[in-house]
């Protein structure tokens, strides 16, 4: 075990600053939805790239200003005189410049909600409009052939500028659904219309949901309760079929691509080739353990080939579709783990694989685009510094020379400008709120644009201690954080909080602002409690061997390695090892009753939020992945049933669930209390009606204020 001690400028302050002068924090302040709750996150501006130049610009809510040299700036245009043109248009005016899409150097599109409005500024008016229906979803616009396309009513539609909307294809409220992202999200889906490079076709989803059982929510605003039915396809249970259509703009017409047989699979990350002639879709076998990246001709639907296959003995799971590189039309950058960590590999369509361009015990988090010459390509990584931090990388399309951009231990954020010379960079380590800096990508040389203050400047806070364990298997390190209370006693004794999630695409734990901890954990800290967090194995940006460790077998190898944090706790002289308490959501809420049941003399308290119970109940594109088909993993999900177990819990434990939760369904919850029932244990349970996966806004408080004061009555 090692361990490094980061402290906060802002503890440092607070060293010699007297107890009494500094405030304390409310739940209004820490927790989303609060009212203060936007004066404690460090403050940001948005500052971009005017279109397709170098220049920046900042974006405010009433204004938009052209950046300068020595930080100096010049309005640009205000909300005001936006507003007036719309006005003068008939349409509906906006409450804020902060969403607007640059399209080039003199205009900028935006949606106010009934519209897709492009603005010149060089003139001071607006281009053009495009309308679309009130109950209009999923718009995608395009400015190159000034269309877009959107779903009404279960159809899916086209309408370009002068011209009236056409009709692409029919859905129906049966299940047939068009034009949205399918799948239930994963594998990095997040839409359900891609444009061709030259914007003269585009590619979309149709999801056949029919043959998916109805899941019933209930709605208790009507008179008489009403049902809404859903769409869940459960583990082991009927999948919907998803099939890809091209739109030919011209022509009006459509083509599928003909994926065939079986039907049950997933089509995921679609790209197009630069010349507008080749689809390219990441299949994926039900069983996600097959992945072929498949060619298809746009123009008649008919599979050309596979171009390669990746296999796994536990998963495959792509979430970045081919990116091309831009004056190539068959050569393209592909991220794959198969050589155990996230890596890019540039591939022909006609020749295959040409290199591995990235290599090593590190991930690519994210590709940003190319250079202008197209000779480098651009990546955020885990190369320096290892999980905890992230860095600005180029590699050379031509040898594999990596350079690094970005300076500094910490979580760099960056954008890349058009021409690939220049890019925004949004800083923080546990010590860095949030800087802003322009860097210039030749030169390697930074411009500060903007330093926020620290928003806890005058309140207290406790010390944040960053330490490295070790894992169950005693082959892995793990990073924790652990936040003091201010004012901290060594010779006294305190209880402890661990917040949980612990499962796949989570990392609680980096070199960020904080530590990357909630708002709520420093309030915690505030209230005498030592409030703590680890990411076991199973989380992400490790490499495969850490993340995989849990498959068929959720809830083993990541409350084992819970279990080094506990004992690393009780071997501080300053913890109450008799009063440590359990919190989580989700995932975390699976992993708050999981330790609770499998060391019942452990957790005096714990509070599960939304969790799943049994993963039988959970749907097939995640469940399937990391625990199989429930026939094919009959002991996997039997230890991993949280409903079978109830008989071991001896904590205090408050269990929460939003009643219309189409994620983690409220039958989880509802089946754990029966059985909490039948084994004559008393646990503590709310619902939140109408409420989702994640109760949102102002009730946000009411949900935390009910957590902290669980484990102020019981801990």
């Amino acid at each position: 075990m090692k361990r490094f001690c980061l402290f906060s400028a802002l503890i440092l302050m607070a060293i010699c600053t007297p107890a009494q002068d500094l405030k304390k924090l409310g739940l209004e302040d820490v927790i989303a939805g609060g009212k203060n709750y936007r004066n404690f996150i460090p403050e940001n501006k948005n500052i971009k790239f005017l279109g397709d130049s170098d220049a920046l610009v900042l974006n405010e809510l009433d204004s938009v200003y052209l950046m300068l040299e020595k930080n100096e700036k010049t309005l640009l245009f205000s909300l005001a005189e936006i507003n007036l043109l719309l006005k003068n248009k008939g349409l509906s005016e906006i409450k804020s410049l902060w969403n607007i899409e640059w399209i080039n150097s003199e205009s900028f599109w935006l949606n106010n909600d009934h519209s897709i409005v492009v603005f010149n500024t060089t003139l001071k008016s607006i281009e053009y409009h495009i309308d679309f229906p009130e109950k209009a979803k999923n718009i995608d616009f395009n400015h190159k052939v000034q269309a877009m396309v959107y779903s009404n009513n279960y159809n899916l539609y086209v309408a370009q500028r002068n011209l009236l909307p056409k009709l692409v294809v029919e859905g129906s409220e049966k299940g047939i659904v068009l034009g949205e992202a399918v799948h239930r999200s994963e594998f990095g889906i997040t839409k359900g219309v891609f444009w061709a490079p030259s914007g003269k076709l585009f590619a979309f989803y149709r999801m056949d949901e029919t043959m998916v059982t109805d899941y019933p929510l209930v709605n208790i605003n009507t008179r008489v309760a009403e049902v809404e039915n859903i769409k869940y396809p459960m583990a082991g249970m009927k999948s919907h079929e998803v099939t890809l259509g091209v739109y030919d703009m011209a022509m009006g017409a459509v083509i599928y691509m003909n994926t065939g047989e079986p039907k049950e699979k997933y089509l995921t990350n679609i790209s197009w080739s630069g010349d507008d002639e080749n689809i390219l879709i990441a299949e994926l076998n039900r069983g996600q353990d097959n992945m072929k990246l498949n060619v298809y001709n746009s123009n008649t639907g008919e599979r050309i080939k596979t171009l390669f296959e990746e296999k796994s003995d536990t998963w495959v799971e792509p979430e970045n579709p081919a990116l091309f590189i831009p004056d190539s039309f068959t050569r393209f950058i592909w991220q794959s783990e198969r050589d155990g960590f996230n890596h890019l590999y540039m591939y022909d369509i006609n020749k295959g694989l040409v290199k591995q361009l990235t290599k090593g015990n590190w991930v690519v988090t994210n590709v940003l685009g190319f250079d202008e010459k197209n000779k480098a390509v651009f990546f955020e990584g885990t190369k320096d510094g290892g999980a905890l931090n992230r860095n600005l990388y180029q590699v050379a399309l031509s040898n594999g020379k990596i350079t690094r951009i970005t300076e500094g231990k910490g979580v760099h954020n960056t954008v890349l400008s058009a021409s690939g010379s220049k890019a925004i960079d949004v800083f923080s380590n546990l010590d860095t709120p949030r800087e802003i800096n322009v860097i210039d990508i030749q030169t390697q040389s930074a411009k500060r644009l903007y330093q926020s203050k620290n928003p806890f400047e005058g309140y207290e806070k406790g010390t944040i201690v960053m330490d490295t364990l070790l894992s169950a298997d005693g082959k892995t390190e793990l990073f924790s954080r652990m936040i003091l209370p201010p004012n901290f006693d060594s010779g006294k004794k305190y209880p402890v909080v661990v917040y949980v999630y612990g499962g796949p695409h989570a990392q609680l734990v980096q070199n960020s602002w904080l530590g990357a901890a909630r708002l709520w954990q420093i309030y915690m800290a505030q209230q005498g409690y030592i409030a703590f967090t680890m990411d076991n194995r199973g989380t992400p940006f490790r490499g495969c061997d850490f993340e995989k460790v849990i498959h068929r077998q959720l809830g083993e190898a990541e409350a084992a390695d819970q279990m080094e944090g506990i004992k690393y706790l009780k071997a501080l002289p300053y913890v109450d090892a008799d009063r440590i308490g359990v919190h989580g959501w989700s995932y975390g809420g699976f992993m708050t009753i999981n330790l609770m049941e499998k060391y019942p003399d452990v957790f005096k308290v714990g509070v599960a939020g939304g969790p799943v119970t049994d993963w039988k109940y959970y749907e097939i594109m995640y469940g399937e992945r990391y625990m199989d088909l429930p026939e094919k993993n009959i002991q996997g999900y039997l230890n991993s049933n949280l409903n079978e177990r109830t008989k071991e819990i001896q904590g205090r434990l408050l269990v929460i669930h939003g009643a219309i939760d189409p994620t983690v369904v409220w039958q989880h919850s509802l089946d754990f209390l029966e059985q909490c029932v039948k084994n004559r244990k008393q646990v503590d349970y709310f619902v939140y009606p109408r409420h989702e996966h994640n109760v949102l806004g102002p009730d946000r408080v009411h949900l935390m204020e009910k957590v902290t004061n669980y484990f102020k009555d019981f801990l």
